[in-house]
């Protein structure tokens, strides 16, 4: 799993070759990396499948919700099971599919987007280019008046990379600063009235959060089941429930 944090197209070249070397597949997490690319080649383009987030303030927003990109048929058809159990599922995975005996209830989620935030992103898909465009003028801008301030650190762009901008990273450099704490260093910065700086908290390694360390108390397990008693089944009903008519949907 390849995560493009804050837009930046990670080294893609490098990973798809290990992943290669190993049959491994590829998943890219494109959720701040909206039209960014390498090389050419756009961010999602480089794996089995690939995630993309619309909410809030992503490059590429519907409010919420997101999508999932792939052109393999059977990552798809599982994706269906996961999104769109029922009809979508019935009418989309082909007879005689692994997959297809469970197109009524998929895997038990509900994970499809809402529509309304799916015609708002899709609307601004053909704007997407110039409002990358705009990103990466005031990424110049900031990135020029803030090279050489001591303290802080510009990471150069590899050649053929282009980011969405969904953030610009800069790397604090304490012994620049007589080894000022970065907490104090962030205050400061703060009462200045520069609130955009931000230290996010939530990214660092998945296994060092709670949910994969201690999982217990979020996902708790289901008790234990006696084992089966061979040669019988569940019971089941004998006479089938009585059918109902359905009323017909009201026309749009």
């Amino acid at each position: 799993m390849v995560t493009h944090l804050w837009g930046k197209p990670a080294g893609m070249a490098g990973i798809v070759a290990v992943a290669n070397a190993h049959d491994l597949a590829v998943l890219d997490d494109g959720s701040h990396a909206h039209g960014a690319s390498v090389t050419g080649r756009k961010v999602g383009a480089f794996g089995l499948a690939s995630a993309f987030s619309l909410n809030g303030p992503k490059p590429l927003s519907g409010g919420e919700g997101g999508f999932v990109l792939t052109d393999d048929d059977d990552t798809y058809h599982r994706v269906i099971t996961l999104a769109h159990y029922n009809k979508r599922a019935k009418s989309e995975i082909p007879e005689g599919h692994p997959l297809a005996r469970y197109a009524v209830t998929g895997a038990g989620l509900k994970l499809r987007i809402h529509p309304l935030a799916a015609a708002i992103a899709h609307d601004q898909l053909a704007r997407l280019d110039g409002y990358l465009a705009g990103q990466a003028e005031i990424a110049r801008h900031l990135t020029g008046r803030l090279a050489g301030t001591p303290g802080l650190e510009v990471a150069a762009l590899p050649d053929g990379l282009i980011p969405s901008w969904y953030g610009l990273t800069l790397t604090y450099r304490p012994d620049e600063l007589g080894g000022l704490p970065i907490e104090r260093f962030h205050q400061a910065l703060i009462a200045e009235g520069t609130t955009e700086f931000d230290r996010p908290g939530s990214t660092c390694p998945l296994n060092q959060l709670p949910l994969y360390q201690q999982a217990r108390h979020a996902v708790p397990r289901p008790p234990a089941l006696p084992p089966p008693v061979p040669g019988r089944g569940l019971p089941r009903r004998r006479a089938r429930p009585r059918p109902h008519d359905q009323a017909p949907g009201l026309a749009s």
